[in-house]
């Protein structure tokens, strides 16, 4: 066991837990701080860097850049995302370092009459987006650290030589991805070595990444985004054909933007903002369901499933048409956030009936699944939810040569086709599903909270932050809880609801899709709730992925 992951057991052990608070498997206890990350190992250099002395953000850069390590399918170096930062006494704010278009990126090229724009942008060169990570990291420390990024990314560059014990659920995601991944050379030495996937049990290690985290330790980020690294990146997608250049590098910048914010019965909601629309759109989630009993329904019951699927439905089909780059167009979250819009949405649910007849309105106006979460609370009180991707697993499957860094495909969550307020354009940012989530209750943060999943993390949150509210689950429980999600017309199940319940919605008009027990399809949250009267912190990390939470 390396040493990182023996830190991590070892946390575990150590921790302190409230009494007379019942503490399921995946429900940690802490008095001090918590880590919750969807890897053991990127767990562990979190709370090291807590006990180092480092803060909330500190720890949360550090552990955005262990997941190039740990979880490197989802997440890390060649990708972005967004954190919500709250830090204690001050108002929330959320830094976007989501990936751009490369300035070659035109709809002329994507858009062209004979080009198929999925299939230009699910792997390869003509996928990948300027990766935002490494400014965003910088940014957050800048403003609210109290460590140098040299600091916090020692951890990962001693992971990166020392290595990772593949897990049977990293295994699988290779195996899946072995076509991807087995078309460039330089992703294959890493996870294919001698051809072969890596097995559950063997040691994964990445020594190029090592040495780029040793370049952008010493140089800062402009190491990165300048330099040999950049020209790097910017030689292979030459020869590669793509479009994504020097200058795009040179010129990314990670922004602070203001949170989009709600109230769900009382609990204040601070959520992601866009160009991501998981925030605005779980708050619209949020403000409908908020209009039924949810507890005289019944946890559960068919009666509250379709209420969701059939909110969900609406909310989706808001979000599918109102999506894009906030520096490029006027985005009506105001009006999706608003109460009174969603008991107009809220009065078109009939029970017992399912329909499939909502249009959507356009309000954008023009200006002149894999994915990962980390949320950390420290001892001052200060908060990070952070959710980061690479997009698809293992991205565009493309790791530039020498570097170890592992390039993603976020060109493909542009529109299909252009015209609209997402379509694909020179340095624009593409809609998402990412919501990284504070929820407070009389202004002190209760719950950090979030989860990878695309469409499926709006109605993941929704449903653990109901399971929290109205039915007053633990952490644990309401994680671990079945889950559904709707997007269109499909009503997809965890498999765990009982027989009746499922032929009752099918009745009512649902075509239902079973998936197993517990599935990654339905995310994988890691989140901490925050006890003030007790003192406590608990946290807790979802089974569906390599989840683990920690603290002390």
């Amino acid at each position: 066991m390396k040493k990182a992951q023996l830190l991590a057991v070892v946390v575990l052990l150590s921790i302190s837990c409230s009494p007379g608070r019942p503490v399921g498997p995946g429900d940690v206890a802490a008095r001090k701080a918590m880590v919750a990350s969807a890897h053991p190992a990127a767990t562990a250099v979190g709370v090291e860097i807590l006990k180092q002395g480092g803060n909330a953000v500190d720890a949360a850069v550090a552990v955005a850049f262990a997941l190039s390590m740990a979880e490197p399918n989802a997440s890390g170096v060649g990708g972005g995302g967004f954190m919500v930062v709250r830090m204690a006494g001050e108002a929330p704010v959320m830094i976007d370092y989501r990936e751009s278009a490369p300035a070659g990126a035109t709809p002329e090229r994507y858009y062209a009459p004979g080009v198929d724009f999925a299939a230009r942008t699910a792997e390869g060169p003509d996928a990948i987006g300027v990766p935002g990570l490494v400014a965003g990291a910088a940014l957050a420390l800048e403003k609210f650290g109290t460590m140098s990024l040299a600091e916090v990314l020692a951890p990962t560059v001693r992971l990166a030589r020392e290595g990772i014990t593949v897990s049977p659920k990293l295994n699988g995601m290779i195996v899946d991805e072995i076509e991807k991944i087995g078309k460039f050379p330089a992703a294959a030495a890493i996870y294919l070595p001698d051809g072969l996937p890596l097995e559950a049990g063997s040691v994964l290690r990445n020594e190029d990444l090592a040495a780029t985290l040793e370049r952008i330790a010493a140089g800062g980020p402009r190491a990165f985004y300048e330099g040999p690294v950049a020209e790097a990146i910017a030689a292979e997608m030459n020869r590669l054909g793509g479009v994504l250049g020097a200058g795009d590098l040179k010129t990314y910048e990670a922004k602070l933007r203001e949170p989009v914010k709600g109230t769900y019965r009382g609990w204040d909601i601070v959520t992601a903002a866009p160009p991501t629309g998981g925030g605005t759109h779980l708050v619209e989630l949020l403000n409908i369901v908020e209009t039924f009993d949810v507890e005289e329904l019944g946890r559960g019951s068919a009666r509250l499933l379709h209420v969701l699927a059939e909110a969900m439905k609406m909310t989706f089909a808001d979000k599918a048409a109102n999506s894009g780059d906030p520096d490029s167009f006027v985005l009506p979250v105001a009006t999706f956030t608003d109460k009174a819009y969603a008991r107009t949405l809220a009065a078109r649910i009939r029970e017992g009936q399912a329909r499939f007849d909502y249009a959507p309105p356009s309000l954008v106006i023009p200006e002149s699944e894999s994915t990962s979460h980390l949320s950390v609370a420290d001892e001052k009180g200060n908060v990070v939810a952070l959710t980061q991707s690479i997009n698809s697993f293992f991205g565009s499957g493309v790791v530039v040569p020498g570097t170890g860094v592992l390039l993603n495909n976020h060109l493909a969550d542009f529109d299909g086709a252009g015209g609209g307020p997402n379509a694909i354009g020179p340095g624009r940012r593409p809609a998402s599903s990412i919501a990284p989530t504070v929820v407070l209750r009389n202004g002190t943060p209760v719950l950090v909270i979030g989860t990878p999943g695309a469409a499926r993390i709006v109605s993941a949150l929704a449903q653990i932050i109901v399971n929290i509210v109205d039915f007053g689950l633990g952490l644990d429980e309401a994680i671990e809880a079945p889950r559904i999600h709707c997007l269109a017309e499909t009503l997809a199940l965890e498999g765990r609801f009982p027989a009746d319940v499922v032929e009752t919605l099918k009745s009512w008009g649902h075509p239902v899709k079973l998936y197993p027990d517990w599935d990654n399809f339905f995310g994988g949250a890691q989140a901490i709730l925050i006890d003030g009267r007790k003192k406590m912190l608990y946290g807790a990390a979802d089974s569906r992925r390599d989840g683990f939470a920690a603290g002390y």
